[in-house]
């Protein structure tokens, strides 16, 4: 990537930090003021961002398991700070979408996603979605906590990856909503987005678990991205903000569970 270029794409990183978190990221002298979240801007630099906010993951992570308070435990807090952190974005996505594959229409479905109560296919979504990472993180981290650790940095990454393609695959759904509005990254923003997620992933992955860990975490995950983003289009016309929040978490599952079977 030339020096202009990367450049240009790290000045985009705080917005692309409070566009996904709650953390207090002031707003930097070359930043102008008041901007709207614009993907075509700010898509290269989520998984980026997605990273940064996986540290305090995984520093959750590792303190729990330095005062020892055990597998579970530390797992449990590692995704307990990433939710206050960004305030649970994409489980509400992934809690929504659940909601709405639940109707008879696709009209009824995305009238469901502006619900903000969650009913029961919801609810279990987010237990499962909660359990399968917390389960998957704390087996990776009896192999090994730092790289444990490294994996939830790299699937972060990733998580954010996702969503950003599936607002690029798919056509929005609907005329309004965030993810029309802030508009769709495209083809090269996808490239460079692509390329990030992958290096961190690959710096974070490779040390502690291996190559063939890394590739069979990104497989499953593609193949689970690819499978949704099918099952979007069938039942809702395209993407929405919460799709794309569900997919993100669909995605950082996968990720994890492929590296768990693979990793050496």
């Amino acid at each position: 990537m030339p020096v202009s270029m990367a450049t240009e794409f790290l000045r985009h990183v705080p917005a692309a930090l409070r566009f996904l978190s709650r953390l207090p990221v002031p707003r930097l002298s070359f930043e102008p003021e008041n901007e709207a979240p614009d993907m075509a801007k700010l898509g290269p630099a989520l998984p980026v961002a997605g990273a940064l906010i996986g540290l305090a993951g995984a520093l959750a992570l590792l303190v729990a398991h330095l005062v020892s308070l055990g597998g579970f435990l530390a797992a449990t807090l590692a995704f307990a700070v990433l939710a206050a952190i960004t305030g649970a974005f994409h489980e509400d996505g992934l809690a929504d979408t659940a909601d709405a594959l639940g109707a008879m229409n696709r009209a009824r479905r995305l009238e469901i996603m502006r619900d903000s109560r969650i009913g029961t296919f919801g609810a279990v979504a987010l237990i499962l979605g909660f359990a399968l990472r917390i389960g998957a993180l704390e087996a990776l981290a009896e192999l090994g906590v730092m790289a444990a650790a490294g994996a939830l940095v790299a699937a972060q990454g990733l998580a954010r990856l996702a969503g950003l393609w599936i607002l690029h695959a798919l056509p929005a759904a609907r005329d309004d909503g965030l993810a029309f509005t802030a508009g769709t990254p495209g083809p090269p923003g996808i490239r460079e987005a692509a390329l990030a997620g992958l290096v961190l992933a690959a710096l974070f992955v490779i040390p502690g678990f291996g190559l063939m860990a890394l590739l069979a975490g990104l497989v499953l995950a593609a193949l689970v991205l690819m499978a949704f983003g099918r099952l979007a289009s069938a039942q809702f016309g395209g993407q929405t903000g919460d799709i794309a929040g569900a997919a993100a978490v669909l995605a950082e599952i996968a990720f994890l569970l492929g590296v768990l079977i693979l990793a050496r």
